[in-house]
This record gives C-alpha cells, structure tokens and sequence, in this order.
C-alpha cells in the first residue's frame, strides 16, 4: 500500500520504467510538479534503494529498466499502466481513516501482458511506427503473424485491446493485449496516411429499453435502476465501441434469452445498429 509522498514518486518511477522502459527527471517535473533537482534527487533516491531497477544511458539521456528489475511499488498487471495513463488511476493520497467507508472491489484475474510486449507497443504509438506481432486469435489460433500500425489502448471493461491499422486485413481491428506473443519487432515508421478509422469516428446512439415481456413492476424496477427517461436509456458511443457496450450491459442480439429475467434489457434500435456490431 502506497502511503508518502515519496513512495507514490517511486511508484510512478517503477510504472514507466516496467512499461516503458525508460524513466526521466522530466516525467517527475511535469506529474508532480516538481524542479529538475529535486526530480534528479528523488531519481538518485530510489536508485540507492532499489540499486539494480534502473540505470543512467547517457546516449538516451534517460534512465532504462534493467533485465534484473524487481518492482517494490507495483504490480505485474498492465492493466495498473493502462489506467493510470487513461486517467482512471491518478493515483492521489490515501482518505484519511476515519473518512473511509467499509467497501469492497471485484478484482477479476489479471491478464498475461509483458513488458517486452508493451514498450515496443507504446513506442510505436507514439512515434507511428509498424509492428510485426505474432497474434493468436480465438478464431485464428495458428498465431499467424501480422504487421500492424498500433493506434491506441481502449478497455472495453472486460479485457484491455490494442486497436490497430492491420495490414493482413487491410482494416482496423481489435486486438485483445493478452493474446499478442513474443516481442513486437519494428517495421520502421508508417509513411503513407491510413484511411479514416470510420468505425471510430462515428458517434451512434443506443436505445435501451427494459425486456417488454417483464411485467409492469419489473419494467419499473429496471427504468429506476438506469434512470431511464421515458422507459429508455439512450447511450451515445462510438461505433467501434458499441458491441462492447451492448456486451457490459449483458444484452443479446442474436436472440432472446427465453428467460426475460434473464435478459432484462434489450436493443430497441437493433436494425439502425447492426451495421456496427460483429458478425
């Protein structure tokens, strides 16, 4: 549990060199505002702490992660990385105790992500570079490999995916971080401009609406769950998120669970989405 100041700088050092594989006094400026000596101090810090995580490349002007990095602070979940950079983990000060509530959080497993997997990842998303990756897909799970163009990290509340320009497709796809092998191998930089991503640049909107063949009380009781206006939930999303979205809220559109219990909720606009959802 991460309680000083001073623990929660060495987090954040541990998280980037983990993920990145490479830390600088500049990230410890710019996340908590801080002067370059006091950055480089805290950097010298954790270095006489931990004296075989990191280690000063002058020709990179950074500090890389070492092969005999052992984190103190955190864990071996991407899934940590992944939010903190999305903004769902600020990772601010604890509550003080007597302000905390009795609680508890779900933590499904952790998927299988390595480092080696995810620095050239996020290098290549940064710098628009391909990447040959060796991919094994539930449909395709001879793990043929494929040159990609790395976009961005989405969660899709179940499982974190890399949506990418693939080449073998010659589409944008969504591939699940715990099924990508080996180490990514660069292709160099991506010249020529990648058509539109038009599933992600269109907006669609859902129409939720509680099962119809509920009776009145029970359609009642799911129209005051969703704060439903009119007995309908409309959800805006992107297109490209919208099988995602349907699948968290557990509603099926291929066929109606024959327990309305069940299946609770249904897809009102199913026609004018369709077009969006996976085959």
């Amino acid at each position: 549990m991460i309680n000083t100041t001073l623990e929660r700088r060495f987090w954040l050092i541990e998280l980037l060199a983990n993920w990145e594989g490479r830390i600088t006094c500049s990230h410890l400026q710019y996340y908590f505002k801080l002067g370059r000596q006091q950055a480089n101090k805290i950097i010298n810090q954790y270095q006489e702490a931990y004296p075989n995580g990191i280690t000063y490349c002058a020709s990179a002007k950074s500090f890389l992660v070492t092969a005999d990095f052992k984190p103190a602070f955190i864990s071996h979940d991407v899934a940590e990385y992944l939010n903190w950079i999305s903004g769902q983990s600020t990772h601010q000060p604890l509550v003080a105790e007597k302000y905390q509530l009795a609680h508890a959080i779900l933590s499904p497993p952790a998927r299988n992500v390595s480092p080696h997997i995810m620095r050239p990842l996020v290098h290549a998303i940064r710098h628009r570079e391909r990447l040959e990756v060796d991919y094994g897909a539930v449909t395709h799970p001879d793990r043929s490999g494929r040159i990609i163009v790395p976009i961005r990290f989405v969660n899709t509340g179940r499982r974190w995916h890399l949506r990418a320009w693939c080449e073998k497709a010659q589409a944008y796809r969504d591939l699940v971080l715990s099924r990508l092998h080996g180490t990514p191998s660069s292709e160099g930089k991506c010249v020529s401009s990648l058509p539109t991503d038009t599933a992600w640049e269109t907006e669609i909107t859902l129409r939720i609406q509680p099962d119809p063949r509920l009776s009145e009380d029970q359609q009642a009781a799911l129209i005051h769950d969703y704060g439903m206006h009119n007995g309908e939930l409309a959800l805006t999303t992107r297109a490209a998120l919208a099988h995602y979205l349907l699948q968290e809220l557990q509603i099926n559109t291929k066929m109606l669970d024959g327990n309305p219990v069940a299946q609770q909720l249904i897809l009102a606009n199913q026609d004018e989405i369709k077009p969006w959802l996976f085959t």
